[in-house]
């Protein structure tokens, strides 16, 4: 079995070993303790200043005269153009893909021109849900999504991309969708419970 030493260290203050002495602490000032304050306070202020690292890259270009280029390819027009039948399956398969959640509504489909398409979901529950909404078109899509006292979505989509809306829905309700168009457009649409 191991053993500890243990040290025990007394000290002592003068010859007298019977009488101990206090100690007494140096006096400070109010004004020391002023300048202290303001030192303290000066640089915490000071230090949130700038922050700089080196990334390895070196210094930006100092010419503004040089023009700025997206590095994106640019888009296929093709590609927000509608279709319909197995492809508008396809593409809304595609930016629609598989639900983490309990999927309580889908829908995909084509509105003309300066038309807009209604739709609603069943009774939903009270809940927290995810709304994905997509749409392909040359011109954006308005989606407005309410339930029956409050729009809970209301968005002018721009095509070629998906946009998930997170909405709680506080009472058991219908919530109504309109998808609309001021050109020729496929739109697709999920409601998932999260």
């Amino acid at each position: 079995m191991r053993s500890v030493r243990m040290v025990s260290v007394h000290c002592f203050s003068g010859g007298n070993f019977s009488r101990r002495t206090p100690r007494l602490r140096p006096a400070r000032s109010p004004a020391a303790a002023v300048v202290l304050l303001l030192v303290l306070v000066s640089g915490t202020a000071l230090s949130g200043c700038e922050y700089s690292y080196d990334d390895g890259r070196g210094a930006l270009p100092l010419d503004t005269a040089a023009p700025v280029t997206d590095a994106a390819l640019p888009r296929d027009t093709r590609l927000n153009r509608p279709v319909s039948g197995a492809e508008l399956d396809a593409w809304a398969r595609e930016v629609l893909p598989d639900a983490e959640g309990q999927v309580f509504y889908t829908d995909h489909g084509t509105v003309e021109e300066d038309e807009e398409e209604d739709m609603s979901t069943g009774q939903l529950p009270s809940g927290t849900y995810a709304l994905t909404l997509a749409c392909r078109s040359e011109r954006r899509v308005s989606f407005t999504v309410r339930d029956a006292e409050f729009a809970l979505v209301d968005l002018s989509l721009r095509c070629s991309t998906s946009r998930v809306n997170v909405v709680h829905v506080a009472k058991d309700s219908v919530l109504r969708i309109t998808v609309e168009a001021r050109s020729d457009a496929n739109f697709a649409l999920r409601v998932s419970r999260i």
